[in-house]
């Protein structure tokens, strides 16, 4: 397979590289610099149709290949996508403004996610099930779905984009990659190790659209007869449309959205530990990550002792160019996110919140914040800030800290901790999130793991066996061996 010079990314469909039928281009900003460092072609609906025709084209043959293949291509595309880290990284840095080891982090898990995905090849596993009828052979058969879509966002766009559709390749899916307006040429790196390590022309697609035509492109994805299955990643906001997008067409959904993590210290925690996994739970990758730590609920007994040493950590941080390897933070995705995280820092200090270190920007970067004595009457208490900023709120005891932690909206990671771990453990069961760490961060992540959020924070789960329901189908089929009498 040919590949697509850096400056221009292509539309990929039906197993060739290709402008846009409507010759649309879009520019992709550096977050740090502020210049134009690439553009790709902008899809049109037809563009979307296209891909989907593509993909349900391919479906037969792919589903129908030997898991064996599919676990072989699957696992070249990791070895493909681990030799190109450097390269991928350094797009990363340019498109979304990430640091070089956030990058080099994303293509070592991208790699881990399809070596996992193809272990599943062969997991389309049914059951015989016991009939009623004499003679009656009776299977629950799971089969792939048909199409997926996969929609991934910025953020860890290796990570994310190569979620969105390994598994569903690995049991014999055909895919439909939408790439995010940021970051199209980070994302056409996963398709590009795919075809080149042999997935056959349509089992894999690519779009990218200008920002104008999201809407468009999307419900053409969503809405094409052959789409089975869609999945997104994404803001809540965004992820409510695609919701009622596929509820209309009657397609089912995977959706993994915004949080609000909170991380719990009780009054026995290991302070040290407690500070050291929220710094990086709410700094890392200037805390843009579904993840990232936004609430830190700790026990009034420990808060002075809590705040001091986290607000010297948070200080510590070296802020900057994200392509100096000495960077641990760099700038926010774009200005909006910036005026939008000032805001909500002017409004919590306006009404009552301790400025602990931080709170402005820093041209394109946003220093570490921390605030201390965060309550409901203040924006950033129940906003996801989606950035380099956290809240602390001292509370009296263990029942108000678990209160506390549910007093959202959101539901997706959180992390306790406690020298108790048995109680600890008692306590994470009774906090709304999909994931719960104990005497651990918010932000963290593996390929076998289920990965997924409560309440606004989505539905569904990916990686692991959990995510083989997600992107199958179960078939009753039944064989009749003895002659049967029929009552008519």
């Amino acid at each position: 397979m040919g590949t697509t010079q850096a400056e221009q990314q292509d539309l990929f469909i039906g197993g060739r590289w290709v402008a846009g039928g409507s010759g649309s281009i879009f520019e992709v900003v550096n977050p740090f610099s502020g210049e134009v460092v690439g553009s790709a072609a902008g899809a049109s609906p037809d563009d979307a149709r296209a891909a989907v025709d593509a993909a349900a084209a391919a479906f037969m043959e792919w589903s129908h290949a030997q898991p064996a293949l599919r676990r072989q291509v699957l696992c070249e595309a990791a070895d493909i996508l681990a030799g190109r880290a450097p390269e991928i990284a350094r797009t990363m840095t340019e498109e979304t403004g990430s640091t070089f080891g956030w990058g080099m982090f994303n293509c070592d898990l991208a790699a881990s996610i399809l070596r996992t995905a193809a272990a599943q090849a062969n997991a389309l596993i049914g059951d015989v099930i016991p009939s009623d009828v004499p003679g009656k052979l009776a299977m629950g058969v799971r089969t792939p779905a048909g199409v997926v879509i996969g929609m991934a966002p910025w953020n860890a766009p290796l990570i994310l984009g190569t979620r969105a559709i390994a598994t569903p390749l690995a049991l014999g899916n055909t895919v439909v990659l939408k790439a995010s307006e940021k970051s199209p040429r980070t994302h056409a790196h996963i398709v590009r190790a795919l075809a080149d390590a042999g997935v056959p022309g349509g089992a894999v697609n690519f779009v990218s659209n200008d920002p104008a035509d999201a809407s468009d492109v999307v419900e053409a994805l969503i809405a094409h007869p052959q789409t089975r299955r869609v999945n997104f990643t994404g803001s809540t906001k965004v992820g409510r449309i695609i919701a009622e997008t596929a509820g209309r067409h009657l397609k089912p959904v995977l959706l993994e959205l915004g949080g609000k993590a909170p991380l719990v210290v009780l009054r026995d925690a290991d302070i040290e530990r407690a500070v050291a996994a929220a710094k990086f739970g709410a700094f890392m990758h200037q805390g843009q990550i579904c993840m990232s730590t936004e609430r830190i609920v700790v026990d009034r007994e420990v808060a002075d002792e809590f705040v001091d040493a986290l607000g010297e950590r948070a200080k510590s941080l070296r802020v900057g160019d994200p392509s100096d390897p000495e960077t641990q933070v760099g700038p926010l995705i774009d200005s909006d996110a910036s005026r939008r995280i000032a805001e909500l820092v002017d409004d919590a200090r306006a009404n009552g919140a301790q400025l602990v270190t931080g709170g402005e920007a820093d041209g394109p970067c946003y220093l570490p914040t921390v605030l201390y004595g965060v309550t409901p009457a203040m924006r950033i208490y129940a906003e996801e800030s989606f950035g380099p900023v956290v809240s602390i709120i001292p509370v009296d005891d263990d029942e108000e800290a678990i209160r506390v932690a549910n007093d959202t909206e959101y539901g997706l990671a959180a992390a306790i901790f406690s020298r108790d771990v048995p109680r600890a453990l008692e306590l994470a069961q009774r906090i709304e999130s999909g994931i719960c760490h104990v005497n651990d961060a918010t932000v963290h992540d593996e390929p076998q793991m289920p990965f997924g959020g409560l309440k606004a924070s989505g539905w569904g789960r990916f990686g692991g066996t959990q995510a083989i329901g997600e992107f199958s189908d179960v078939r009753w089929i039944t064989v009749q061996g003895l002659d049967r009498e029929y009552p008519l």
